[in-house]
């Protein structure tokens, strides 16, 4: 073959795709794309773009000349989907590649076909545009998913046959289980494994080796949509009954936690970095979660006292049980002007969360927006722990928040406006 041949062969997907990653039969207006980790969902969103700008069967009969691109963030679309290893921009051969305008937002083709990106910070951006199509990655993951979703819903409104693919790690969200049940979605699943050809034989000998039979091996690597553990400790509903788009203006005081890992390797522990307010109604609000993992304890640090910072806090909580007296050292290295509360944990990590799983069951606990894998967490805690056997480095950092706040601090509070 010519090298002219080659590259065509190459970048033809319907010779390489398996089953799943290619559109499905039947008059679907949503395609699910569930899977594991690393299964190939981003290259089969990139593909389905492509072969719709085109008009190529089984993709679309005739050209799409208006699509959304719509991710967690901007920086998720443009790092994801567009600009990454199986996005956009590498799915095309070189003569055929769209125009990337990161100060518009937008992709456009050599045809005249265009995409715009939005995120699921801002559904109130989807209203107004229209268009034939439609590609909405990880949104299981999406901040305010359902409302995101719904704006979507209005913009598909161009062509004979508007559809969209949403290509996701599954989690037992509303928005998950609402598209299950409509009648008008199709569903694909692959595991993690599907695409060991593509991938590092170190990832799976060491990430799937580690979790391969867990819960979190089953989601995240299985593509299997988990509910709670029967003995979890905190109930998903109970979280979704008092979801809160944004935290009230009234809150009265503000508190990070920080739960410090042991070492600062990739394997080790992440460190958990939540934060939370206590409004003038006595109800704690969860408003952030900033846990990172692999990071120097400079490095967790900044992230810590930066999130402190930016929400204008009234104390930075962290575990000193690790590090002792380097944990507050290195806090106040990055800024010598917080005011940093050493607790140290005497009793065991179910133990110290069962009173704030009480609060939740009470109403007295909202989460200010999605926080999808401190919510993991918390769904698959019981007397065991997790089911994977980490530290849930993200429900301990939940937990010295929300016992500071609600529990513990007894000093006037403070009026103050978000």
């Amino acid at each position: 073959m010519s090298a002219a041949e080659l590259d065509r062969l190459l970048h033809d997907w319907l010779v390489w795709a398996r089953d799943d990653q290619v559109p499905p039969p039947g008059d679907w207006t949503t395609w699910l794309v569930l899977g594991g980790r690393g299964a190939g969902k981003t290259r089969a969103g990139a593909e389905w773009v492509k072969g719709l700008v085109a008009g190529r069967p089984p993709f679309a009969d005739r050209p799409v000349g208006r699509i959304a691109l719509v991710g967690e963030t901007f920086a998720d679309v443009r790092d994801v989907m567009i600009e990454g290893v199986s996005g956009l921009l590498a799915v095309h051969r070189r003569g055929e590649r769209p125009d990337w305008k990161p100060s518009l937002r937008r992709l456009e083709w050599p045809n005249g076909a265009v995409a715009q990106v939005f995120s699921s910070e801002d559904p109130e951006a989807l209203r107004g545009p229209q268009f034939g199509a439609a590609w909405a990655d990880e949104v299981a993951k999406w901040r305010h998913a359902e409302e995101s979703w719904d704006m979507l819903q209005f913009g598909l409104r161009l062509g004979a046959l508007p559809r969209q693919m949403a290509t996701t790690t599954p989690r037992p969200t509303p928005l998950i289980r609402r598209l299950l049940d409509e009648a008008g979605t199709a569903v694909t699943r692959a595991a993690t494994r599907a695409n060991a050809f593509n991938l590092a034989p170190r990832f799976l000998d060491t990430v799937v080796a580690r979790y391969q039979g867990t819960r979190l091996g089953r989601q995240e690597l299985e593509g299997e949509l988990i509910d709670d553990r029967p003995d979890a400790l905190f109930r998903r509903e109970e979280i979704e009954r008092s979801r809160l788009a944004r935290p009230p203006a009234d809150l009265v005081r503000i508190a990070v936690a920080v739960d410090p890992p042991a070492a600062s390797t990739r394997a080790a522990d992440a460190c958990g970095i939540v934060a939370a307010g206590l409004g003038a109604d006595g109800i704690g609000y969860v408003l952030a979660d900033f846990s990172v993992q692999g990071a120097r304890p400079t490095e967790w640090a900044a992230r810590a006292v930066g999130l402190y910072r930016s929400l204008d806090a009234d104390a930075l909580v962290a575990e000193v049980n690790q590090g002792g007296d380097m944990v507050a050292a290195v806090l106040r290295e990055v800024d010598p002007g917080v005011p940093v509360k050493a607790v140290r944990a005497r009793r065991g990590k179910y133990l110290r969360a069962e009173p704030i799983a009480a609060l939740y069951a009470q109403g007295r606990v909202r989460h200010a927006g999605t926080f999808p894998e401190l919510e993991d967490e918390m769904a698959d805690f019981g007397p065991s722990g997790l089911s994977s056997g980490r530290s849930p480095d993200r429900l301990d950092a939940l937990v010295w928040a929300l016992t500071h706040l609600m529990l513990e601090d007894r000093s006037v509070p403070k009026v103050r406006t978000m």
